[in-house]
């Protein structure tokens, strides 16, 4: 990914937009996507925190609807094993 597309410091999303990332990852880690109630679940918000999150977060470009659920989009992050 080229600097000027970069999507920025995690540190700049909210708190709450940060668990629900983050429990959208988990569940992608399965290569599942994730439903808003899923969300809701693993990270104890109302559905409409949840839906706002994840409005944000497709805004933003972090996250990518996928029918009525959640994937992630690109990231420019990466583990090193």
């Amino acid at each position: 990914m080229r600097e000027e597309e970069s999507l920025g410091d995690a540190q700049e999303m909210s708190g709450t937009e940060l668990a629900v990332y983050e429990a959208v990852a988990a569940l992608n880690v399965d290569e599942r996507s994730a439903t808003v109630a899923q969300v809701a679940e693993m990270t104890a918000l109302g559905e409409d925190d949840v839906r706002r999150c994840l409005g944000s977060l497709v805004e933003g470009g972090r996250l990518v609807p996928k029918g009525d659920a959640y994937l992630l989009g690109a990231h420019d992050w990466g583990l090193e094993y």
